[in-house]
């Protein structure tokens, strides 16, 4: 594709950062280098006509993790890691709320449940038991139990009559949150081009080449905010996993309020309104779910609506509106990527599925690595 003079001169000459994606981790990074250089050019390339992967895609859960997830966790990480992973997504929500404002992106604090079903005895009894130790972990940090035994009074089916609340979950509008981003990094002169596919880049020691499918150009420095997609040109540990959900129709006098989980973080579900949101399912076939593609399983569309109408919605009709897919980065660690792969090129990745919480404080780090 050949450039006119105007567009060279206006797009891709003397640019100081570039930022590969246009999510949630991407725009903070844009507007927390604005915040560190007032004058410099700041880019942000985005391959979709929107943000790829999860940031407009997911379930607006504002979250820190399920008690079954951080039990999950304790698993695999040590207690101080489990506890500074908890720490940096709630800072993270802090911060993003700071950003944008409640009110933008209709935060709401109606608090988060965890379900158990029938068939996960051994999983109810576990996460009972070590609740207190789990609270204890936490109440440096919160102040008070974070979670808390309570009856269910939604009327689920087929789950223990006990679930585990949350009094500090909430749940936000994703596209609110993003528009918003959208809007201020508008507003702080930082440029986002849209169907721009990055595929390769070489680090010069003194700038840094980007090529893209018609042409390249040079940046100061660039930045890489692409999460489940990061592997393809950074090589990092990262590992895609796409997250399937549905939205049901408008469901007359729901009672349904709030953020819900089951299945160690597996299933999610929460009202929009007055309708019933519900995802996950990956689990059923890891394999095919580690991937880069977006689309809908049969496994696992069957499996969320078996879901609905036993578990959710056991006495209540209901008709599936619409059904997406994004895709979010994970690794063998909760802990996410922020780093220098070289003397000019960063990387922030590997969000865990927690990029509305953790994805405000990520871009911060990001940006302030230079």
């Amino acid at each position: 594709m050949e450039l006119s003079f105007w567009e060279l001169k206006n797009w891709f000459s003397n640019v100081d950062f570039t930022i590969v994606g246009s999510g949630i981790v991407g725009l903070h990074t844009a507007l927390r280098l604005r915040e560190k250089f007032p004058h410099a050019k700041i880019l942000i390339l985005e391959k979709g006509a929107l943000p790829q992967g999860a940031s407009t895609k997911n379930a607006g859960f504002a979250c820190f993790g399920s008690l079954s997830e951080i039990i999950d966790d304790l698993s695999a990480h040590s207690e101080e890691e489990v506890i500074q992973l908890v720490r940096k997504r709630w800072n993270g929500l802090q911060l993003m709320r700071q950003r944008l404002g409640d009110s933008v992106i209709d935060f709401r604090p109606f608090g988060g449940y965890e379900l158990f079903l029938e068939q996960d005895a051994l999983l109810y009894q576990d996460c009972l038991q070590k609740m207190p130790f789990i609270n204890d972990l936490l109440r440096p940090f919160f102040k008070s139990d974070v979670f808390a035994r309570q009856t269910d009074r939604f009327g689920f089916g087929k789950i223990f009559g006990d679930v585990v609340f949350n009094p500090f979950e909430a749940q936000i509008d994703t596209g609110n949150m993003m528009q918003a981003l959208l809007k201020q990094a508008i507003a702080n002169d930082i440029l986002v081009l849209n169907r721009m596919t990055v595929v390769g880049f070489s680090d010069n020691a003194k700038d840094v080449t980007v090529a893209l499918q018609d042409f390249s150009f040079t940046t100061n420095k660039l930045l890489f905010a692409t999460n489940g997609f990061s592997a393809q040109l950074t090589q990092n540990a990262v590992k895609p996993a796409r997250a399937q959900v549905l939205v049901t129709k408008p469901i007359p006098n729901l009672d349904i309020k709030g953020t819900f989980h089951f299945d160690r973080g597996y299933y999610y579900f929460r009202n929009i309104g007055d309708r019933i949101l519900l995802g996950g399912g990956r689990n059923l076939d890891f394999e095919a779910e580690n991937t880069t593609r977006f689309g809908n399983t049969e496994i696992v569309q069957n499996r969320l609506e078996q879901l609905l109408k036993e578990v959710i919605l056991p006495n209540t009709p209901f008709e599936v509106e619409h059904r997406w897919s994004g895709i979010m980065g994970i690794g063998a660690s909760k802990r996410p990527i922020v780093e220098a792969l070289s003397q000019n090129v960063f990387c922030g990745v590997r969000l865990g599925g927690m990029g509305v919480a953790i994805g405000s404080l990520v871009g911060q780090e990001l940006a302030d690595l230079l």
